[in-house]
């Protein structure tokens, strides 16, 4: 299987590397050559257009951030579904709109390609041990195809059920871990208030019932959320978005996740 990859920032890179390293033929296109620098000494083949990588490829997975990067990198004279042949498939790795999806699903269908959702969740350092978590939607046929390639980067890989679906799980994964953020952080508030010490009480926690990925993100950083905000704002401030836009457009109760994560987007100076 030939595979292409687009996208090669701080979570696209290490993912790409690991494909590279399991053998398979690789081809990569970026934006800005200085991405493509880490690569060069590798059997990968760069692309000058995402269309060229396309021609090249069996899988296409893409990897921007947000939206309009992927609809600019598959649609138009020199993106990716003006050169990937029928029966390809095309893996949207980015955490955007369930409707961006399945707009471009119709769009690929129509040429005889699949596309499928497969956001990731777990962050470079994931990446880079084979441990991330990807969330996809789509044909099973199409996900089955591509388990081998997700499975040089990802464990587990969960197959949530019709395009889109994957975003629906990322973007709810991605609204809880944003509420737990603040309820982490004015724990410690509150710690440092009644004058215990931050560094034992995040070990206890730790240990204990209340423990979680947030909490040993927000202890990590100093029991507040100012460190971490210029990343993780913008990024979390988006999907909170997002998610927010979807359960209103469905009159679906929010219940008290959104009010905490509208929290942690205040603190961090990105409110939604």
């Amino acid at each position: 299987m030939r595979v292409g990859f687009i996208g090669l920032g701080l979570q696209g890179a290490p993912m790409a590397r690991r494909i590279i390293d399991a053998g398979y033929e690789t081809t990569l296109w970026a934006r800005r050559a200085a991405s493509l620098e880490p690569f060069s000494g590798t059997p990968a083949k760069i692309a000058v257009s995402p269309a060229e990588l396309a021609v090249d490829c069996d899988v296409v997975c893409v990897c921007v951030v947000n939206d309009s990067d992927v609809e600019e990198v598959l649609s138009g004279e020199r993106g990716v579904l003006a050169g990937l042949r029928p029966g390809g498939v095309v893996v949207v790795h980015s955490t955007v709109h369930p409707d961006t999806c399945r707009r471009l699903a119709e769009l690929a269908g129509a040429q005889g390609v699949r596309l499928i959702d497969a956001p990731v969740s777990g962050g470079p350092s994931a990446a880079e041990e084979g441990r991330l978590l990807v969330m996809a939607g789509g044909e099973t046929e199409a996900v089955e195809r591509c388990r081998p390639v997700f499975a040089t980067y990802a464990e587990p890989v969960i197959h949530m059920g019709p395009v889109g679906s994957g975003q629906f799980a990322k973007l709810l994964n991605n609204l809880l871990f944003t509420a737990h953020l603040s309820t982490a952080a004015s724990t410690f508030a509150l710690g440092r208030a009644l004058d215990v010490d931050s560094a034992a009480l995040a070990e206890v926690i730790s240990h204990g019932t209340g423990v979680s990925f947030a909490l040993t993100r927000v202890s990590a950083t100093g029991g507040d959320l100012g460190r971490m905000a210029p990343v993780a704002g913008p990024l979390l401030q988006k999907d909170v978005r997002l998610i927010a836009e979807l359960a209103a457009g469905a009159d679906a109760p929010t219940g008290t996740v959104l009010t905490a994560a509208d929290d942690a987007l205040r603190l961090m100076d990105h409110p939604r």
